[in-house]
């Protein structure tokens, strides 16, 4: 039996993981015992061990060969952790290549560092509290996965007594830290996982908390194969960390793609990783060809297309495919487009886009290993042909089909598999087929993989969607409509009779009417600019018909400044009024690419569209679609899903409904099981109770302290941990209040939002909390917290005050109380330790000390406040003293924390001058090795590391001290001599 004194994250996570780690065949080494295996606390590379894998992988390869392979390794020639990174990942999955002579002359030979295809032919290490040293100090990592040698997981645990809403932020801040603090360790890193038992979460270099994601599904194996009642921590080690899914994982699920000049790391998510493996299974295994397909249906907005990637990268790499043809075909140009584009950035091998009928012919005869992407349509019969031609009869190509449940690919379905009759197709959909579509399913297979609408917006891959019925007398009565044309037009046959629709709906019932238009024009500019535009997000139209989308265009351009562009097909026959809306491809594309810059950078607000872009069209920047045309089933579900991509501080989409959709909402989706569109649309309403238990969460911090007494306030939310939970509680209330704003239903919670907007802006700047800066609320919620702290006198809208200005005397004396006073000057001089102690760790160490002391004895009432305040000025003095001792000293400012160091390191050498000289000669050294960027130069800092040591020599330094005080100084010049 446990004690209470157990329930901490070593007993409750750490060790629990282990065990499970340990049961999948891992062996457990505690990290210091590894310290006998490296030269020295930096080294993050297990070298005899790698350099054990590499032989027993590669026993052909001479000894001068493995060295240099292993240099190439610990030696990662890049500018950057990012591009570090992604050097050594293409190094360790496609294999490097060296020359060697096997007899028969020199060759290019493959080197093998890990063996993908047995995993179990790998060692596997689970490793706890492994020190590792930098330039700016150590870090111990809770837990390191290493296979041969090679740290390739970091694990980072949290206790799960911790506030729950801080748990994963918590490990995640940690992990951001060991990245900045320990460069080289995430040059081999694959991912990282943020645990507390209760939650985990997996993330890549780089990442934010928001990017890290829950792995929910522990495939291949089944939740009951986990444990019994396995928590998530037990499904994400299963599901990712079992050796052969951990290889998988990095060595077909991991892609780097650019995105607005930096690159992004991307890791499957669970969905993608059950999708592709779940695919290839049945491809493999199935009794016949015809039994190879099937359907995926993931969610729009959820990744289709990178799982689409992923299974092509694997697909290429089954040996007993015999490196296939793979084959994408959709139906819109623009969806062509970005797939192709998706698979080009992110750097698959040579995707060809076919340009006409002819090269599409062309490039399906290439044969193995070939990439081609297409429209269905080019699957067209010429004039001459009386059936389409077959163009291989090969079983080793695959056809993936986006958007398969789209009815046009019929007849040209068939010509697809005239052409390649042994091919296996599958089908991908962002939408569920629906109850009566036997013909999806029947042409592709049954489904392989589903992820829900409502599992999507759970994971954060997409966001909610809420709708909103405006202007409810000017809606288009849908079933009085097809009532009165069931009456009229019943000898007609289905065609007919909606194209008679289409025409009665926009004439007789005045869809169209510029009166009509007029008033929805007035009430979407008013929306748009106190809903939308002021968190920076843009917005799409569908109209009913092309001559409604010009008439909405010319009514925005005459009654606001708002900018919008109108994209729809033109036609020979078409009006003037039409024509002059006419653009090219080109054309097209530059309108999708200036609405998808941020509004900062572009001010095009609004697309104006009737059918185009409501499908495949993906603008994350894209919040609110005002909806007047009918749409039905999956064209409902296609468009509104404009709306639910994630985007830097979205939390919902919207579609705002003039035409009256959402009022025959439930018979349009009815179509689809229950279960499959569960969550697709939301009424705004819905907000209403979580605004409630949100206001109620912030609030209560200060049930027991008068809310005019701000001091006070500001005193209950000193503790960090205090801080942290009073932090999120009010960020969870303004995105509930910014979605809900300008809604008369909002206002009885502004006052509230008001009061703890100013209490947080005031403990920022009394802590210097960075995190709680208000920048990362909406437009909404600031201006009202700026009106309001303008109307209360308090300016303090701008950064905190610099300790070392005049100005800081000023602000202290200002404020009421020594107790007040005694806290500005304590944060602010933590706040000064904080920045500063990288630049002299000695001088700001010896702060720290005496900081922490006097707070102490305050606690004890050893000392009275008025001695506190006494105290905290002289330290504030003695800092402002410390820029001006060097000069006092002859040694410039870079110099002096290299003086304070030695003098603190070598206690026996009491020459003053002797320690100056010393000062002045390893600051020259420095000066002469340093070159531009030299700070990621590991051949520049080893050989100013060894002159260091060289000259530390020939001084009174204890051996044994040689190595430590090296590294610290070499810490400052990184600090101190970056160029």
């Amino acid at each position: 039996m446990t004690s209470t004194s157990d329930w901490n994250e070593k007993y409750l996570v750490e060790n629990r993981l282990i065990e499970q780690l340990k049961e999948m065949g891992y062996e457990h080494i505690h990290g210091p015992s590894l310290d006998k295996e490296r030269d020295s606390t930096r080294v993050v590379i297990l070298q005899d061990r790698l350099i054990n894998a590499i032989k027993r992988l590669n026993p052909w390869i001479n000894a001068a060969n493995l060295n240099k392979i292993v240099r190439g390794i610990i030696h990662i020639d890049a500018s950057s952790p990012m591009e570090a990174n992604e050097v050594f990942h293409n190094m360790l999955v496609n294999y490097t290549s060296i020359q060697q002579d096997m007899g028969k002359g020199k060759k290019n030979q493959t080197v093998k560092i890990i063996d993908f295809d047995n995993p179990l032919n790998n060692e596997f290490l689970i490793v706890d509290q492994f020190s590792i040293s930098d330039a700016s100090g150590t870090i111990r990592p809770d837990l390191i996965v290493y296979v041969n040698g090679i740290p390739l997981v970091v694990i980072e645990c949290k206790s799960p007594m911790v506030a729950i809403d801080e748990q994963i932020g918590k490990a995640v801040k940690q992990l951001r830290r060991y990245q900045n603090q320990c460069e080289h360790l995430f040059h081999y890193n694959q991912f990282m996982v943020a645990t507390s038992n209760d939650r985990a979460k997996v993330g890549t270099i780089g990442a934010q908390l928001k990017h890290f994601g829950e792995w929910k599904d522990p495939y291949p194996f089944t939740s009951p194969e986990v444990g019994v009642n396995p928590t998530p921590q037990d499904i994400l080690v299963a599901g990712m960390l079992s050796k052969a899914n951990l290889l998988d994982l990095v060595q077909n699920f991991i892609v780097f793609e650019p995105d607005n000049g930096r690159m992004i790391k991307k890791l499957a998510r669970y969905q993608q990783f059950r999708a592709v493996n779940k695919a290839v299974n049945r491809l493999m295994t199935a009794k016949s060809p015809r039994e190879r397909g099937g359907v995926v249906w993931h969610t729009q907005g959820s990744g289709k297309s990178l799982t689409m990637l992923y299974l092509a990268v694997k697909l290429r790499r089954i040996e007993a495919l015999k490196n296939p043809s793979i084959v994408i075909v959709t139906d819109r140009s623009d969806l062509d487009d970005q797939i192709t584009n998706t698979f080009r950035r992110c750097g698959f091998a040579n995707p060809q886009q076919a340009s006409s009928v002819a090269q599409l012919k062309e490039l399906l005869k290439q044969g193995p290993g070939s990439t081609v992407m297409t429209l269905v349509q080019k699957f067209q019969t010429s004039n001459e042909e009386a059936q389409f031609p077959e163009l291989s009869d090969a079983e080793n190509i695959i056809v993936m089909v986006d958007e398969s449940h789209r009815s046009q690919y019929k007849g040209l379905a068939m010509n697809m598999r005239t052409a390649l009759p042994n091919a296996c197709y599958l089908g991908f959909t962002g939408t569920p087929i629906d109850k009566e579509d036997k013909s999806t399913t029947r042409t592709f297979g049954p489904y392989i993989d589903k992820y829900t609408i409502e599992q999507a917006v759970d994971d954060g891959a997409t966001v909610p969607i809420f709708y909103e019925a405006r202007l409810t007398q000017l809606h288009v009565e849908g079933e009085t409509l097809d009532q009165l044309f069931d009456r009229k037009f019943r000898e007609y046959d289905e065609k007919t009779r909606e194209r008679i629709m289409k025409k009665y709906a926009t004439e007789e019932a005045i869809v169209a009417s510029p009166k009509r238009v007029q008033q929805i024009v007035l009430d979407i500019i008013k929306h748009y600019e106190t809903h939308i535009m002021p968190n920076g997000f843009k917005a799409q139209i569908v109209a009913v018909s092309r001559e409604a989308a010009v008439m909405y265009k010319d009514k925005l351009d005459e009654l606001s400044d708002l900018e919008s562009a109108v994209v729809f097909s033109g036609g020979n026959d078409d009006k003037e009024n039409l024509k002059k809306h006419h653009i090219s491809k080109d054309e097209e594309k530059s309108i999708i690419a200036r609405f998808k810059k941020p509004l900062s950078e572009d001010k095009l607000a609004f697309i104006i569209v009737c059918d185009k872009l409501l499908t495949g069209f993906d603008a994350p920047i894209e919040q609110v679609m005002y909806l007047d045309k009918p749409l039905k089933e999956h064209n409902l579900l296609q468009a509104i899903a404009r709306t639910n991509r994630t985007y830097e501080k979205k939390d919902y989409g919207l579609i705002v409904d003039y035409f009256g959709v959402s009022r025959f909402l439930e018979k349009a989706l009815a179509i689809f099981s229950k279960q499959d569109i569960q969550g697709a649309l939301m009424p705004v309403e819905s907000e209403l109770p979580r605004l409630q238990t949100r206001h109620r969460a912030a609030m209560k911090f200060f049930d027991y302290t008068r809310k005019d007494d701000v001091e006070s306030c500001i005193q209950l939310l000193e503790p960090e941990d205090v801080r942290q939970q009073f932090d999120l509680a009010f960020k969870r209330f303004a995105s509930s209040m910014d979605m809900i704003m300008p809604n008369p239903k909002a206002q009885p919670y502004v006052a509230d939002l008001q009061f703890l907007g100013k209490v947080r802006q005031l403990a920022k700047s009394r802590y210097r909390d960075e995190a709680m800066d208000i920048s990362d609320c909406g437009e909404k919620v600031k201006h009202l917290i700026a009106e309001h702290m303008r109307a209360s006198a308090v300016e303090i809208l701008h950064d905190p005050i610099d300790i070392l200005s005049s100005k800081f005397e000023k602000k202290v004396d200002e404020l009421n109380g020594s107790e007040a006073k005694a806290s500005e000057m304590e944060h602010a001089i933590r706040h000064e330790i904080r920045v500063k102690i990288q630049e002299n760790p000695v001088f700001y160490t010896s702060l720290k000390e005496k900081l922490e002391k006097l707070i102490e004895a305050r606690k004890q009432h050893q000392m009275d406040i008025v001695d506190l305040v006494e105290q905290l000025r002289g330290m504030i003095n003695d800092m402002r003293d410390n820029s001006t001792k060097s000069q006092i000293n002859g040694l410039t400012r870079e110099q002096y924390p290299f003086y304070q160091m030695l003098e603190k390191q070598l206690p026996v050498e009491d020459d003053k001058e002797a320690l100056k000289e010393l000062t002045h000669i390893i600051t020259e050294i420095i000066v002469e090795q340093s070159v531009v960027e030299w700070t990621s130069k590991e051949d520049v800092k080893r050989e100013m590391r060894q002159k260091v040591k060289r000259q530390l020599r020939v001084t009174k330094c204890p051996k044994d001290q040689i190595e430590e005080l090296t590294q610290k100084l070499m810490a400052l010049a990184e600090v101190h001599y970056k160029k």
